[in-house]
């Protein structure tokens, strides 16, 4: 289906008409037109073009009141203060535009597609080989996921990658211990878990760690296996390959608990840049945008300066000759716009890492790899912080672990789920518990603003008031329950009848979904789309409260207000899908 022409879309395009009429040389203007409290809208561009034309800003304005043609989509328009121009929408234009967007059997609710679409790669939910995700993971993933979302459907060409931490001088001491100890990773059981497949990689890497710090032989061996591992031996790349196999399985039990999508094949950590290391430098050197500097391969910048005043270089390779991160970087980045051909990298990593990204992408612009055509960005996220507005942590002190922090969200959302809806069988409850916990997770963290820290607090993310996913998945599930009890009667549009205040305040708002949409992934700001949908859910509740549904005085007043029931829980249910939460049916 072709995408819907929106209210405001509708409004502008007479305004421009008017205009134009009124005063030729203002053809293709902009009216400046924005949702108001004074009206539906309101248009503030004619007091820049009376100060062009030397006119009068009023006596324009009422001039091109004077040619709006008024009725099926502008009921009513008249000029305020100096020459702003308020205007009302007809009840009959709101309903006929939902119901254009309800008839839209894609689902996509009349959201159009992007005119041009490009290829982005988006580089987000890192976790590290060996090691347990802990809180510090849960952003990049989160935000990474609903971008994707966002991205793909607005037509854009998405190729996810996840840069997992798979290289480097601990893996010569785990497949050293590893190889003394062989049957450290074997199970008893093919169908091993996520939860013993790190149970195992924690107690092999701990005990690795203490033959290693106490131990100069074997920290000799160690170190020998990392030369062995860089050269590429198959043996060693062979035990090396059982470290990161077992990771993926505690990875993929993480992020199907966050309901996320992660495909085996978009995972290329560090390790899938090896062969490139040596030619990026290479290239680095022979343009003269590297250098070397007491034996490292440096890129220095004028404006990054140390404490003490001196350069701070991107070290891209070691006077030992060993790679730095930026030397991966870097080779990502010539993978990405060779190979994939991305238009847009998109790096959804924390904050703190800005001052290497920044070095990173200033280099690669500098070699001819990032260009007006090519663009880097880092989508940088604050930190997640405890109630006491601290990094997060545990009592005694340490990093919390992502999978203890989700486990608790489902806890408590069960416990609320069980309360409100005790017709539910036990595992009905503990379906709706993982769906309304880990969407409260996510949906806490998404509606903070990416770059902006924000406070980890459960009781506040599963309560039923306030900005909150449960708010949302409530509205929902009331929705449809209004809509089950309905029987036979279905929704269907009746634009011929007027709205109450209420309603049209509802129609109003749902129709900015397609531009909130687009605006929200353009700007990489699912922020934006909470905002929206919680005003939604804001507006749908003041509706319910105001309007009887079922028991509306005439039959077709009862089926327009099922309609637009349903297109309230279609949004809803639309936007939170892009948004990576779930929207029970009932809770």
């Amino acid at each position: 289906m072709a995408s819907v022409t929106s209210l405001s879309d509708n409004v502008q395009q007479h305004l421009a008409s008017a205009l134009s009429a009124t005063l030729p040389e203002a053809a293709g203007a902009d009216p400046l037109l924005r949702r108001s409290d004074r009206a539906d809208f309101q248009a503030n561009g004619i007091l820049a073009l009376a100060k062009k034309a030397k006119a009068n800003p009023r006596e324009l304005a009422t001039q091109v009141v004077s040619r709006v043609v008024t009725g099926d989509v502008i009921q009513d328009v008249e000029v305020s203060g100096p020459g702003f121009l308020n205007i009302t929408v007809a009840d009959k234009a709101i309903t006929a535009n939902l119901a254009a967007r309800y008839a839209d059997e894609t689902g996509r609710l009349g959201v159009p597609f992007a005119d041009q679409p490009g290829t982005t790669v988006i580089d987000y939910a890192q976790p590290n080989v060996a090691k347990e995700m802990h809180v510090g993971h849960l952003r990049s993933a989160v935000i990474g996921d609903s971008v994707v979302q966002l991205l793909e459907f607005t037509g854009e060409n998405v190729v996810r990658r996840h840069h997992i931490g798979d290289w480097g001088t601990q893996f010569g001491m785990l497949i050293q211990y590893l190889d003394e100890h062989p049957h450290e990773l074997d199970h008893k059981d093919a169908r091993v878990t996520g939860e013993e497949a790190m149970s195992n990689l924690d107690r092999l890497y701990k005990a690795a760690r203490r033959k290693f710090d106490s131990d100069e032989e074997f920290k000799t061996r160690a170190r020998r296996r990392v030369v062995d591992l860089q050269a590429g031996d198959e043996r060693t790349l062979a035990m090396w390959q059982k470290f990161v196999d077992e990771s993926k399985i505690y990875f993929f039990s993480v992020f199907e608990k966050l309901d996320m999508e992660i495909r085996d094949a978009d995972i290329v950590g560090e390790s899938g840049y090896n062969d490139m290391l040596a030619e990026t430098c290479r290239l680095l050197e022979e343009s003269g945008v590297a250098v070397r500097s007491e034996g490292a391969l440096c890129v220095f910048f004028d404006d990054i300066k140390g404490p003490d005043g001196n350069p701070v270089p991107l070290i891209v390779q070691k006077s030992d000759g060993g790679y730095g991160y930026a030397a991966t970087d870097l080779s990502a980045i010539r993978d990405r716009v060779f190979n994939l051909k991305a238009n847009t990298l998109l790096y959804v990593v924390d904050a703190r890492q800005a001052l290497h990204f920044r070095m990173v992408f200033e280099t690669a612009r500098r070699a001819g790899w990032l260009n007006d055509d090519v663009t880097a960005v880092q989508l940088a996220f604050g930190t997640v912080l405890g109630k006491d507005g601290k990094p997060f942590k545990t009592r005694e002190g340490e990093t919390v672990r992502l999978v203890d922090l989700l486990d608790e969200a489902i806890d408590r959302a069960s416990a609320v789920v069980r309360e409100k809806a005790q017709e539910l069988s036990e595992e009905e409850i503990a379906e709706r518990g993982a769906q309304v916990g880990i969407g409260a997770v996510k949906y806490a963290d998404l509606s903070t603003s990416a770059n902006r820290d924000y406070k980890f607090d459960l009781d506040q993310m599963v309560s039923l008031n306030g900005d909150t996913s449960v708010y949302l998945q409530y509205a929902y599930a009331r929705i449809q329950s209004i809509l089950r009890k309905a029987g036979e009667v279905s929704p269907a549009a009746h634009p011929e009848l007027p709205l109450h205040e209420a309603e049209r305040a509802l129609g109003l708002h749902l129709d900015s979904f397609a531009e909130t949409v687009r605006e929200a992934a353009a700007e990489y700001a699912p922020h934006k789309l909470t905002a929206y949908l919680y005003q939604v859910a804001s507006l749908y509740t003041s509706f319910y409260d105001k309007c009887p549904v079922l028991r509306a005085e005439t039959p077709a007043q009862v089926e327009n207000r099922l309609f637009l029931c349903d297109v309230t829980a279609r949004t809803l249910h639309r936007g939170m899908a892009l948004l990576g939460i779930r929207t029970p049916e009932k809770l």
